[in-house]
C-alpha cells in the first residue's frame, strides 16, 4: 500500500525547498544551449572556413528539437519524473558537448543541436515548472520565479566562462571544460535535491479558489477545452513577436547609430531585468487572481510592443522599451505554468505544458524571419513591429477567454 504524506496547507516543508533549490541549478544548464552558440561564431567559423549564415542556421535544428522534444519532456515528466528527466538531460547535454568539441562538418554541427535542444528541453521550464507546482501550494508563483531565475544565471554565466577559456586556449577546449563542469555541477542535484513525490495538502481548493485543484484533467481532455486553445494562440503570438523581436534587436540597435558594443549591452540589460521580471511577476501571481495576473503581464508586454514603434522618432523612449521588454517576456515563464495549472488542475501538468510548447516552433521561426523578410524589401523594421503589436492587441482579447477547465 503507498502512504502519502500529509502537511499543511499553509506550511512549506524544507523538502519543498530543496526541490526549488534543485530546480534552480538544473535550469543553469540552459545556459549551455543556445548561448554558446553566439560566444563562438567567431572562431568556429574563422577556424573551419564556414560563412557566418550557415553557423546561423544552427538555430533551427535548435529550436526544431525545443519544440517537438517538448511533448515529449512533459510525458516523461509526467510518468518517470523529473528528477530522471534532469538527469538524463544534462547527460545529454554533457555529451552533445564534447562531441561538438571534435565536429569538423556543417552536418556534424547541425546534427548535434538538434540533439544539444532536446537536451537543454529536458532542463527546462517543462519539467522544472511542473516539479515546483506539485511542491508549492502557497508562494507558487514566487517560486516559479526562483526556479526560473536559474536560466538568466546561466546565461549570463555561461557565455562569460565559456570566453575566458576560449581566449586562453580553444573552443574546443571550451567546449569540454562546460562539458564536464555542467555534469558535475547539475547530475547532483538532480538526483540529490530533486523529489517527484510531494506531499498532499489537508484540504481541496473550493470551487472559487484561485488554486490549482487537485488532480485534474489529463491531457486528451485538456485538448478539447477552450482555455488550451486560447493557450496555445497564446504561445505562438509570444513567440512570434519575442524572437522576431530578439534575433534582431542588436542590429535594430546598431542601425539607429548604437557601437555594436552598446548595442550588445543594451540586449544584455534585457536578460538582466528578466530577472527582476521572474521574481516581480511570481509575487504578484501569490497575491491576485491568476487570470487577473496572466492578462496583465501580457498587457504590459503589449503595451512594450507598441512602445517599440515610437523608438525611432523618440530614443528616449528606449530605456523604457528595453525594461518592459525584458520584464514581460521573463515573466512569461512564471506565468505559464501557473495558468496551466489553474485551468486544467495538476495531474497532467507537464503533458499539457509540453504540447502547448509546440507553439515554439512556427511562432519563433517566423517571427525572426518575418521582420528580417520586411527589412530586406523595405530597408526598415517599422512594418514587422507593427505586425508583431496588432498580433499582441489581438491575442490579448483572446486571453478573456481563459478560464477554470476543471470541476
Amino acid at each position: 500500500m503507498r502512504y502519502v504524506t500529509v502537511v499543511p496547507a499553509d506550511r512549506i516543508s524544507a523538502r519543498a525547498w530543496a526541490v526549488l533549490a534543485g530546480c534552480l541549478v538544473c535550469q543553469m544548464g540552459l545556459g549551455l544551449g543556445g548561448y554558446v552558440f553566439a560566444v563562438f561564431l567567431k572562431p568556429v567559423v574563422q577556424e573551419l572556413g564556414w560563412s557566418r549564415a550557415a553557423y546561423s542556421v544552427s538555430t533551427l535544428p535548435l529550436l526544431l528539437a525545443m519544440s517537438i522534444g517538448s511533448p515529449v519532456v512533459g510525458r516523461l515528466t509526467d510518468r518517470l519524473g523529473a528528477r530522471l528527466v534532469f538527469a538524463t538531460s544534462i547527460s545529454l547535454v554533457a555529451i552533445t558537448l564534447v562531441l561538438m568539441s571534435r565536429m569538423q562538418s556543417l552536418w556534424e554541427f547541425y546534427a548535434y543541436g538538434f540533439v544539444l535542444g532536446v537536451g537543454v528541453t529536458g532542463l527546462g521550464d517543462i519539467p522544472a515548472g511542473a516539479i515546483v507546482t506539485r511542491w508549492f501550494t502557497r508562494a507558487r508563483g514566487m517560486a516559479l520565479g526562483v526556479a526560473y531565475v536559474g536560466s538568466n544565471l546561466g546565461g549570463a554565466i555561461v557565455p562569460v566562462l565559456a570566453t575566458a577559456i576560449a581566449v586562453e586556449s580553444s573552443w574546443r577546449e571550451a567546449l569540454q571544460v562546460l562539458a564536464v563542469g555542467g555534469w558535475v555541477f547539475i547530475f547532483p542535484a538532480a538526483l540529490l535535491l530533486v523529489r517527484d513525490q510531494a506531499p498532499q495538502p489537508t484540504r481541496a481548493p473550493a470551487e472559487d479558489d484561485d488554486a490549482p485543484t487537485i488532480g485534474g484533467l489529463d491531457l486528451g481532455a485538456a485538448c478539447r477545452t477552450r482555455s488550451f486553445w486560447i493557450l496555445l494562440v497564446a504561445l505562438f503570438t509570444f513567440y512570434f513577436y519575442y524572437l522576431g523581436v530578439n534575433n534582431h534587436l542588436v542590429a535594430y540597435l546598431s542601425d539607429a547609430g548604437f557601437s555594436d558594443t552598446a548595442a550588445a549591452w543594451h540586449f544584455g540589460y534585457t536578460v538582466l531585468i528578466g530577472i527582476v521580471g521572474k521574481l516581480s511577476v511570481g509575487l504578484l501571481a501569490d497575491r491576485i487572481p491568476i487570470r487577473r495576473a496572466m492578462w496583465g503581464t501580457f498587457a504590459a508586454m503589449t503595451v512594450g510592443s507598441l512602445i517599440l514603434l515610437w523608438v525611432h522618432e523618440a530614443p528616449a523612449l528606449l530605456p523604457l522599451f528595453l525594461t518592459v521588454h525584458g520584464f514581460t517576456v521573463a515573466a512569461e515563464n512564471v506565468m505559464l505554468p501557473l495558468v496551466v495549472a489553474y485551468c486544467f488542475g495538476v495531474r497532467a501538468v507537464a503533458s499539457i505544458y509540453g504540447v502547448l510548447m509546440l507553439a515554439l516552433l512556427p511562432g519563433g521561426v517566423l517571427g525572426p524571419y518575418v521582420a528580417g523578410r520586411v527589412f530586406d524589401a523595405v530597408g526598415t523594421y517599422a512594418p514587422a513591429f507593427a505586425t508583431f503589436a496588432a498580433a499582441n492587441v489581438a491575442t490579448l482579447v483572446l486571453l478573456l477567454g481563459v478560464r477554470r477547465e476543471t470541476t
